[in-house]
């Protein structure tokens, strides 16, 4: 039997694997479970996008089937041809969009469909995507929450069985993400140390709500405080939104103080020259950024949804501001501003919180441990590729 044959196959489905947190769970996964223990597969039901060259492992295929909006069921037979191609012993389903392949797994034979809810959607009271989940939920082995509030809701209103629900919260690396000098970054405008470094990181979209960010900060500028002389906005990725935030900065004068490089492959240097990080998000599952910004010792100011008020502890860990409360996320980032000392204060709990409870290191050996509980299939010589 080859080296292939021994392993368990994951083949690991997403809606697409452009940048984003959801995507980077999975390229952290597959880098980091054992390679002489598990094959990959990534499978888009839209694109392969730039999230591939974060995967180090040359021996892992990508499959997209460039779906366009909509229903996946014209795509039904492709994949089903694919999932007895490929013949994976685990299907890692993330998210509703990807949920529905699932009872194609089950028709396929495949051991062991995992799902997991990384969704920022969760309770969000949508009949039905709460129809659909309880669908579906019957083609599963077994589902993964990754916060508190996502695991109460599969139980409670999807009906998974408390014996098939398992909450492993995401992680990040925080040897990777760390405090360090703050150098400036290529392409960057302003100079950390001399400039007080307002951030956010993530996909350009209305449901992420960097316009907000964009009017506090115009805001707390206007505000003509000493605090407010150093003020400058770096909004990094890229998006639909990407009009709107520039034309509120543009109508108040104030494009010469911001930067909006797009998306970028520096984002732990990024966050290291920093002085705060916003996530102003109207919805969020477990956010992967926030995570990221508290590794890295910055206080982080966010609003209350998802899980997020369980990592950003109100004047512990961070600070929380009502969605789209211009006045008060304004007035937050100035007190920050005034006060040198909680950068180091809040930042370092917040990196102590991290390292304690949401280590990458933790989140992989909880996976390994659940992937290494579904059966593997004799495959005799067949090789995996």
């Amino acid at each position: 039997m080859s080296e292939s044959a021994r392993r368990r196959h994951v083949l690991h489905c997403l809606y697409s694997f452009e940048m984003g947190g959801l995507e980077n769970v999975v390229v952290q996964l597959i880098n980091r479970l054992p390679a002489d223990e598990f094959a990959h597969t990534v499978l888009a039901l839209t694109t392969i996008g730039e999230c591939r060259a974060r995967v180090t492992r040359a021996d892992v295929a990508f499959i997209a089937l460039g779906k366009p909006p909509g229903h996946a069921v014209r795509f039904y037979p492709r994949i089903l041809a694919l999932l007895r191609e490929r013949r994976p012993d685990i299907v890692h389903t993330c998210n509703l969009a990807a949920l529905e392949i699932a009872p194609l797994s089950r028709l396929a034979g495949v051991r062991g469909h995992i799902h997991a809810e990384h969704g920022w959607d969760i309770g969000g009271g949508n009949a039905r995507h709460l129809f659909l989940r309880r669908l579906y939920r019957r083609f599963t082995h077994h589902q993964v929450a990754v916060s508190a509030d996502i695991h109460a809701y599969l139980h409670r209103r999807v009906g998974v069985p408390l014996r098939k629900l398992s909450l492993i919260a995401n992680g990040v690396d925080p040897v990777i993400f760390a405090p360090g000098d703050a150098a400036p970054v290529p392409g960057c405008p302003f100079a950390p140390g001399r400039h007080w470094l307002i951030g956010t990181v993530g996909r350009l979209a209305a449901i992420k709500n960097q316009a907000f960010l964009a009017r506090a900060f115009v805001r707390a500028v206007r505000s003509g405080t000493p605090a407010a002389r150093d003020l400058r906005l770096l909004v990094v990725g890229e998006g639909e939104m990407r009009v709107d935030i520039e034309a509120i900065l543009r109508r108040e004068g104030m494009m010469d103080l911001a930067w909006l490089p797009g998306a970028r492959d520096d984002i732990p240097a990024i966050l290291r020259m920093l002085d705060c990080f916003v996530l102003p998000s109207h919805s969020e599952g477990m956010p992967l950024a926030v995570l990221e910004a508290m590794a890295s010792g910055l206080p982080v100011i966010a609003t209350p949804v998802g899980s997020v008020p369980d990592l950003v502890r109100d004047g512990d860990t961070g600070f929380l501001v009502p969605p789209d409360d211009d006045e008060a996320l304004s007035a937050r980032l100035l007190a920050c501003a005034a006060s040198r000392e909680t950068k180091a204060l809040v930042g370092a709990r917040a990196r102590a919180r991290v390292q304690r409870d949401f280590n990458i290191a933790q989140t992989t050996a909880r996976y390994r441990e659940l992937f290494n509980r579904v059966p593997k299939e004799d495959r005799g010589q067949k090789t995996v590729k």
